[in-house]
């Protein structure tokens, strides 16, 4: 019997064992005539449930970067655009600007994913030495050259357009608009759920001991024999590869991409999400995700009752999440689900 074999492995198996029922419910509504009725006031919380499950993909890829092994990475967004940009120009037709291949969806989510890795590969290589701080402004600006990269090469990636004409697999399934939101946010829940138990089997397992100990005491773990650099170059990899992920699905699920999808934003909501939760904490950080982007979604609706211009209203939004992270990291520095003495540090 291997040491994985005798690992306590049941919230894997949960999260296992409920993704594969998401995905064969949303299965169901998608290939048979079976058909959902959805009141039109729940709209707006699927359409942000399909972004959370979307983004829950990202938080947990960040997660196994920086919550388990250390490494500050404040570019995740860009792997999720390679993902999405990717899968986009492989698998779009007729696209009004950049390139349009028109392959096979599933082949072209496969390069997504393999493309963000390598980007991920290709960045630990050259920078996964580097100290925390020096690794984030790395990230950073490799987030920020790709996203000017995708703005001005308009014959490649179409310029602040994008590429249109992604196909909608689940949409050119289903004709019926409730059925069709149902379908997609169980089908993508349900990936976002076998992620859940494939991180979590990874990081209960040694493989994922080591990876904290490397967050813990890097020089130490090299003095038991462990080769750091590779296990931080996998670890980014890894979430690289997962970011690339959900940006595929997100291509395929929007029907489009453009650089205004991948803002800084993005990885600023999730690094939130993270560090609200509980970071090393895989569903803690899902429901820090959940928190942050249920605020939002409060906010959409206040907007309606105070005497504030839109501008104005997301400006006190942002200073409303700010004040609670600093909240947080005041009284709660582990995260709100977080173990202090996992993160080594002091509440």
């Amino acid at each position: 019997m291997s040491a994985l074999d005798r690992l306590p492995s049941g919230r894997g198996d949960r999260a296992l064992i409920a993704g594969v029922a998401c995905l064969l419910v949303g299965g169901l509504f998608a290939l048979t005539p079976l058909q959902a009725s959805l009141p039109s006031a729940l709209y707006v919380f699927v359409e942000v449930g399909i972004t959370f499950v979307i983004y829950g993909m990202l938080v947990l890829g960040l997660d196994l970067q920086y919550g388990h092994t250390g490494l500050v990475n404040f570019g995740h967004v860009v792997f999720f655009a390679v993902g999405a940009y990717a899968t986009a120009m492989l698998a779009a037709q007729d696209s009004f600007a950049g390139i349009a291949l028109g392959y096979p969806w599933p082949l072209a989510l496969l390069v997504g994913v393999i493309a963000a890795a390598l980007l991920g590969l290709v960045v630990s290589a050259t920078s996964i030495r580097l100290r925390d701080d020096f690794l984030a402004i790395v990230t950073l600006a490799t987030a920020e050259i790709f996203h000017s990269i995708f703005v001005n090469f308009e014959g490649i990636f179409g310029g602040n357009v994008g590429i249109l004409g992604v196909p909608r697999p689940i949409a050119g399934l289903v004709g019926d608009a409730d059925t069709r939101m149902i379908a997609t946010i169980l089908v993508i829940g349900g990936v976002t759920l076998i992620t859940l138990a494939a991180v979590t089997r990874l990081t209960d397992a040694p493989y994922g001991r080591v990876l904290r100990a490397i967050r813990a005491d890097e020089l130490v773990t090299r003095s038991v024999g462990k080769s750091t650099i590779v296990y931080k170059t996998q670890a980014f990899v890894y979430g690289a590869a997962l970011a690339g992920l959900a940006g595929g699905l997100f291509a395929l699920y929007n029907g489009a991409v453009a650089p205004g999808f991948f803002t800084i934003q993005v990885t600023v909501t999730i690094w939130i999400g993270m560090l609200l939760g509980g970071a090393a904490n895989h569903r803690a950080v899902l429901a820090g995700l959940a928190i942050i982007m249920g605020l939002r979604l409060v906010s959409r609706f206040g907007l309606s009752v105070t005497p504030v211009s839109g501008d104005v209203f997301a400006a006190f939004r942002l200073v409303v999440v700010g004040l609670i992270l600093i909240a947080v990291i005041r009284f709660r520095p582990a995260g709100i689900w977080g173990d202090p003495q996992e993160l080594g540090v002091d509440q």
